[in-house]
């Protein structure tokens, strides 16, 4: 009967997912396989159970309780948050399709722990009190001298329990209703009934900012909620208990990866979302950015980043965040560099195109054949948009024309060196301080733009040979030789690095970034060459080596030392793409410097996970901490690509797709 009910709401409520934009029947199947059950969807919280396709959401909410004056009530929590007298949560292991998750979370002298799983369709909730977090002296006593009082301040632990305060209401402006029914909360939706039963001493509490129905139960001892039938809290606890132990015995079968390839799911788990205006489950970069961006955001690179990730053992999930982002195209041809609620995004510039590597590589994972046909038009367009809108001779540049498309009212950097900076993905990097712009495009020929192109035609070719698109293939290895060629006329055979070159002036540029190192990606040096590149420069202790590596501009560049965003902070996609790159030789020096980089990466990476939760949007390339700069989320899925790259955890990305190629077309 719960079958038949949830066919019918799918039809009622996410039954338009075949006419969307760029579903295919395959497609739409796929979304309507990620859009059911319980799980975190909604990005407001990260205290919130949602059923799909329904929009019946329970959240937990925590009342603060005095017998003075410092009531206060928390209705969402977010991981990552960092101003004062903000929550702190630390996220624990969560399932892809919420089976089992698990937070705990600390305000204001409270602190408790989370606990949701699944039993059949049934959803459980369990809410245990943890012992409050010792206050620091200097904490207490500047609490103290602010209040300058007697009475007690915010951080400091209240006397009375915590109440926490389990909701159920619509969300989405979805059909249906919720009520109080006797002692339980009963939902009323198209075809279906979902009854919330209590679990523990339900208190009679009426001051709570809360509109619909609710339990309130003293956080003196665990409590709970359970759908389908009654449990009591030790039976909760028992159920909770067999779900986390089948998430570690899960992922217990990824051998010595397991606890990277389980942070990795959780990352996503916490991070993918439902959107409700667009109808699509997705994986934004980070709850915390889709709150300033309307409800959600999608970034080109990052997003094709997170499929890749995702496809260590969620395909539907990896093909969703692929073929969304690819879904985002603009009219002119080019996935943009954002897309947000509202329908708005940069219409002026893209970012960088890795989408046809990406798909390569989910067709080589699971050889659906589909995804390709899904996909090949608008990446086939968008290949086409390069060379029309950002060449310049044999050479390729970022750019930002605002004659693209509608004008965003509130981008000020559309048609400016900012929005060609903003093109590149390195917002603020060094390489373009002194950069000259004629208006819509940069004047610097760029080694990472030129190399990841030559990839995308790479890969591109090979997806059309498979299609029986031979014309096309043949156009993009052309398309792909017209560039190696120019490539190589970056090539300082005094430094023995590719660089990038000024337009207006013909120099090469000083300034050194990973992105120098992309040729490898595109397998365009000799390995004579690469052994060179990689001696040279990356193995330099003076400009990229060392314990916590790569940073994003040499360290030995005067912007090195600004540790802010791009100038000189580590980033997960930047060690992905040289990780990448290096994988196309065999010399024994890339072999040693592509284990040393896997290695120290994942270092870096569960450093920060394990102490803190974090998954930092770029980590710091001098200290241990980094959480020093305002300029980095604390949970931005693609810090999570310094784990991926781990030593055994992508053991199918570490086998690069042979590109079958003249000796002419593979070194110049």
């Amino acid at each position: 009967m719960r079958f038949v009910a949830l066919i019918l709401a799918s039809l009622l409520l996410v039954g338009t997912a075949v006419a969307e934009p760029g579903r295919s029947p395959t497609y739409a199947a796929v979304q309507a396989r990620l859009q059911r059950g319980w799980n975190s969807w909604d990005t407001n919280t990260v205290t919130g159970q949602v059923l799909l396709p329904y929009g019946l959401q329970v959240r937990l909410g925590v009342k603060r309780d005095s017998a003075l004056n410092t009531n206060a009530f928390l209705p969402t929590a977010l991981i990552g948050r960092k101003s004062a007298g903000q929550e702190t949560v630390f996220p624990g292991p969560h399932s892809y399709d919420g089976s089992y998750t698990e937070l705990r979370l600390n305000w204001r002298g409270i602190a408790l722990r989370l606990e949701t799983a699944h039993v059949g369709d049934d959803l459980i909730m369990l809410v245990s009190p943890l012992p409050a977090p010792a206050q620091a002296p200097s904490a207490r006593v500047a609490g103290a001298a602010v209040a300058n009082t007697t009475f007690p301040y915010d951080a400091e632990a209240p006397s009375q329990p915590a109440i926490a305060i389990l909701s159920a209401a619509m969300i989405w402006n979805r059909p249906g209703s919720v009520a109080n029914e006797g002692r339980n909360i009963v939902a009323r939706l198209p075809g279906n009934v979902i009854t919330f039963y209590p679990a523990g001493s339900v208190i009679d509490d009426a001051q709570v900012p809360v509109t619909g129905p609710y339990f309130a139960f003293r956080l003196d001892h665990p409590a709970g909620i359970s759908t389908g039938t009654a449990r009591t809290v030790p039976e909760i606890t028992a159920l909770v208990a067999s779900a986390r132990a089948a998430f570690i015995a899960r992922t217990a079968a990824a051998g010595t990866a397991a606890e990277v390839r389980g942070a990795i799911e959780t990352v996503l788990g916490w991070d993918t979302i439902y959107d409700p205006a667009v109808r699509r489950v997705v994986s934004p970069v980070s709850r915390i950015w889709n709150q300033s961006w309307g409800g959600s955001v999608l970034f080109d690179w990052d997003t094709f980043f997170a499929a890749t990730m995702a496809s260590l053992n969620n395909r539907d999930l990896a093909y969703a965040n692929a073929l969304e982002v690819l879904n985002e195209a603009t009219p002119a041809g080019f996935v943009p560099n954002f897309a947000r609620s509202g329908g708005w995004k940069s219409w002026d510039r893209s970012e960088p195109p890795v989408g046809a590597v990406t798909i390569l590589g989910l067709y080589t994972r699971f050889h659906d054949r589909w995804l390709l046909e899904d996909s090949y038009d608008r990446l086939l367009k968008w290949n086409l948009w390069w060379p029309a809108n950002r060449s310049v001779g044999d050479y390729l540049v970022w750019g930002s024309d605002p004659s693209h498309g509608p004008v965003n009212p509130d981008d000020k950097s559309a048609g400016t060196l900012q929005g060609a900076m903003y093109e590149s993905g390195l917002d603020n990097s060094p390489m373009y301080d002194d950069a000259g712009f004629d208006g819509r495009r940069m004047q610097l020929a760029d080694v990472g733009l030129m190399s990841l192109y030559i990839a995308d035609c790479d890969a591109l070719a090979v997806i059309a040979k498979t299609l029986g698109r031979t014309r096309d293939a043949a156009q993009l290895r052309a398309r792909a030789g017209r560039y190696r060629r120019g490539l190589a006329t970056l090539w300082d055979p005094a430094t023995h690095i590719f660089r990038n070159k000024d337009l207006r002036t013909g120099q090469l540029s000083e300034h050194l970034s990973p992105t120098n190192f992309y040729p490898l990606l595109a397998n365009v040096p000799s390995s004579h060459m690469a052994d060179q590149m990689i001696r040279e420069h990356l193995l330099n202790p003076a400009e990229f080596w060392g314990d916590r590596i790569i940073p994003s501009i040499a360290r030995n560049d005067p912007g090195f030392k600004d540790q802010d965003y791009w100038r000189g902070r580590i980033w997960g996609p930047m060690n992905y793409l040289l990780w990448r790159g290096l994988g196309n030789y065999r010399t024994a020096q890339a072999l040693s410097a592509r284990q040393q980089l896997s290695e120290r990466s994942l270092a870096l990476f569960m450093a920060e996970w394990r102490s803190k939760g974090h998954v930092h949007e770029n980590y710091s390339a001098v200290s241990a901490d980094s959480d020093t700069i305002a300029t980095t989320d604390w949970f931005y899925h693609w810090g999570a690509l310094l784990g991926f790259i781990g030593p055994n955890v992508a053991n199918a990305e570490s086998r690069p797709v042979a590109n079958k190629r003249s000796r002419r077309e593979r070194r110049f």
